[in-house]
């Protein structure tokens, strides 16, 4: 089964980015975040439709 979310820390990884940027993209929109209890999970979608977009 494909993942269906990643952690902060996850795509900070997987983007070469740090935590900070991630949240700020969050803010502008650009990333898809859902909140579980306390986590903040990013949309494996987004994630993708991020990197598309750049190309």
């Amino acid at each position: 089964m494909e993942r269906l979310t990643y952690s902060i820390n996850e795509t900070a990884r997987t983007l070469s980015l740090g935590r900070t940027s991630i949240y700020a993209l969050i803010r502008d929109g650009r990333l898809d975040a859902i909140k579980l209890g306390r986590r903040t999970l990013i949309k494996t979608d987004s994630i993708r439709r991020l990197v598309a977009e750049q190309e």
